[in-house]
């Protein structure tokens, strides 16, 4: 019999917020949270991520629609180096997330870049066999480069993760995932940035009281869509 995969489930809520915002949140936080070990002297650090979807644009269609149950495949890297890659899934079940991960060489992403899945199905990670299937039966391909700058606070006792992205930037068209030099653009007419709150079971009440010190309305962002609006996409 086969064996069912447990992925862990987690709540992510997230806002559209000002920097006036960001700012009075990072000093209220500051002193509650631990600083992200990956950030630099300012707690901050570059994500560039490729997403790939199918040729019919399965993913974009579906949370434009408000799909309940769907998934986001991408490739992530950090600070524009090939120093750690991530094969990622991201996967939304109603108001609960899951993420899967794992680390790739930079020839394996190059080659899934170019669009050849071969040898993935040999491999025994499932998120490999998950792309491989995606690749060859429903042409997932990659489509647009996603820029940000995180800014990430952590409260590792309860699983608790607060992080502001900022200055999200769209690579268009291009899919040169290690090229730190392709052309790219704001995605927000006036200054916005986004506020996600990921955690497990709960979220303590201290931190609820702090996060309701600002007027933002909880928002279904995907900075995925958003970096495809230039695409003549109706959203």
């Amino acid at each position: 019999m086969a064996r069912t995969r447990t992925i862990p489930l987690r709540h992510e809520q997230k806002y559209f917020i000002t920097p006036a915002e960001l700012g009075v949140l990072r000093g209220l936080l500051k002193p509650l949270l631990m600083p992200d070990p990956n950030g630099d002297e300012n707690n901050e650090y570059i994500i560039r991520s490729l997403y790939f979807d199918t040729i019919n644009d399965d993913a974009l269609n579906e949370k434009i629609a408000g799909v309940g149950n769907r998934k986001k495949y991408r490739i992530r890297i950090y600070n524009f180096t090939d120093k750690v890659i991530k094969l990622e899934c991201k996967s939304k079940y109603g108001d609960l997330i899951s993420k899967q991960s794992v680390s790739i060489p930079r020839d394996l992403a190059d080659q899934l870049i170019a669009g050849d899945p071969e040898g993935l199905q040999r491999m025994r990670h499932p998120l490999f066999h998950d792309v491989f299937r995606e690749m060859r039966t429903r042409l997932l391909r990659p489509v647009v480069i996603v820029d940000y700058i995180r800014e990430a606070y952590l409260l590792d006792a309860e699983e608790v993760r607060i992080t502001f992205d900022k200055q999200i930037r769209t690579g268009l068209y291009s899919t040169d995932l290690f090229n730190a030099s392709i052309p790219t653009y704001p995605v927000f007419d006036d200054p916005v940035e986004v506020l996600e709150v990921k955690y497990d079971e709960f979220l303590p009440s201290y931190l609820q009281s702090v996060l309701s010190c600002v007027t933002a309305q909880r928002s279904a962002v995907s900075k995925y869509t958003w970096c495809r609006r230039y695409e003549n996409k109706e959203f």
